[in-house]
């Protein structure tokens, strides 16, 4: 049996039943006896949860904004970044052929993992239990939410970012293609070359690669500005010093401090 301790103390929760966090970890690759059900209730448990946060917090938004927010939310993308933050490729039971194919970092899996975590806090507990580990969870990424850019994709964003500053579009190139055809992973390279800018995403499509190293890429040319800006702000009050004007009485002040 793996050691699941530290993941119960990565997501704030112990379970009673360390079993089924055991099945939540367990691929279909390595055992008939797998989390693909839990996985159909976390699902539920995600949705769910999600739209509760969101109707708590947003009470001015309609049903299909707060419906697309939650879309966001519960996305393969934002599930594979909590597993990526959790290390959960360390506690993963996968089959020989899916270890050797690299199924330990594959979006879809990690994301399915956390799913079937989720049903299984809730088998081992309650419905409030498993919200307040979902809460907890999604929490940076609920701060982070703009409701005035969450009809708008990563890539749309960067680009509108970039127009808006008079920069040139930014490059897409496939940079890694992993797995079997049948379950694939892509990582992309978004290329900024006024800021060189060199960022990698990962996803099960080329799409979903390109979304993820687009988000990274607005991030960093985001900081890239606002540095020039900065930059630029200290370097014009080191021009402007004070001057005396001819004719203009100097005060005692001014006479005793030269």
């Amino acid at each position: 049996m793996i050691n699941l301790k530290i993941l119960q103390e990565r997501i704030g929760y112990t379970f009673r039943k360390p079993d089924l966090l055991q099945l939540a970890m367990t691929h279909r690759s390595y055992s008939g006896h797998h989390n693909e059900r839990l996985e159909f209730l976390g699902d539920s448990l995600l949705n769910c949860v999600t739209a509760i946060n969101l109707y708590e917090r947003y009470t001015g938004l309609n049903e299909g904004s707060l419906s697309r927010l939650r879309s966001s939310l519960v996305r393969q993308q934002a599930l594979y970044e909590i597993a990526q933050k959790l290390e959960l490729s360390r506690f993963l039971l996968l089959g020989e052929g899916e270890l050797k194919a690299g199924g330990f970092k594959r979006p879809s899996i990690l994301a399915d993992a956390m799913e079937a975590l989720f049903g299984a806090v809730f088998l081992d507990s309650d419905f409030d239990t498993v919200k307040q580990v979902i809460s907890r969870l999604f929490a940076g990424m609920m701060k982070e939410l703009d409701p005035e850019t969450y009809g708008k994709d990563a890539k749309t964003q960067l680009q509108e970012y970039l127009q808006g500053h008079k920069m040139a579009l930014p490059e897409y190139h496939v940079v890694a293609t992993r797995g079997a055809a049948h379950n694939q992973e892509f990582e992309v390279e978004c290329v900024i070359g006024k800021f060189d800018i060199h960022v990698c995403g990962t996803g099960s499509s080329r799409r979903a690669g390109e979304q993820e190293a687009a988000r990274k890429a607005l991030v960093e040319v985001t900081d890239a500005m606002k540095n020039r800006r900065a930059a630029s702000s200290g370097k014009q009050k080191q021009k402007e010093k004070p001057m005396k004007l001819i004719g203009v009485p100097v005060s005692r002040q001014e006479t005793s401090a030269d």
